[in-house]
């Protein structure tokens, strides 16, 4: 399974995969941080698909086209804001790998990469958001042979130590 695992840093619109994961709101129409920076990356068809969506609930996964992105999907999951750990954020983040992971099977798609989800604008906090992301995948990946590879692409080089030692 280690192989199946990697851990990079660099720029998550810059990767070529399957599937990049971007780190939405509930709304999907463009916040701060990774979601902007995937957003402008897109151009603007890819608001224009997110607008047809609806939304998406906290920990709930939907797919768009890539558009002017090398990945040929964008995976939305809108992460939970922390609020101190007693409002099921250990939960909710959980859902987000896991529902982003089982629709990327769903569409056959064999590489995705995560950024680290709701540490940055939403507050929680990164060492427990690692944890719960690396076991998540790892229960996934255990139970699912389809996916070839899972990268989480960490933008600050601490982060990508941290990440790589929590591995």
């Amino acid at each position: 399974m280690g192989t199946r695992i990697e851990i990079v840093q660099g720029n998550i619109t810059k990767l070529q995969v399957d599937a990049i994961v971007n780190a939405a709101n509930t709304t999907l129409l463009g916040g701060g941080g990774f979601d902007s920076a995937i957003h402008r990356a897109a151009g603007p068809s890819l608001l224009e698909e997110c607008r047809t969506l609806n939304g998406c609930q906290t920990g709930e996964a939907k797919i768009t086209k890539g558009y002017n992105l090398p990945a040929k999907f964008v995976i939305h999951t809108a992460g939970p804001v922390w609020r101190g750990g007693n409002y099921n954020e250990d939960k909710h983040i959980a859902n987000c790998y896991r529902n982003s992971l089982q629709l990327a099977v769903n569409k056959n798609i064999k590489t995705i990469a995560f950024p680290s989800i709701s540490t940055r604008a939403f507050g929680f906090p990164f060492e427990r958001a690692s944890k719960i992301a690396i076991n998540t995948v790892k229960k996934f990946l255990s139970d699912q042979e389809s996916l070839e590879k899972v990268i989480f692409i960490c933008f600050a080089e601490s982060n990508y130590e941290s990440f790589k030692n929590l591995v």
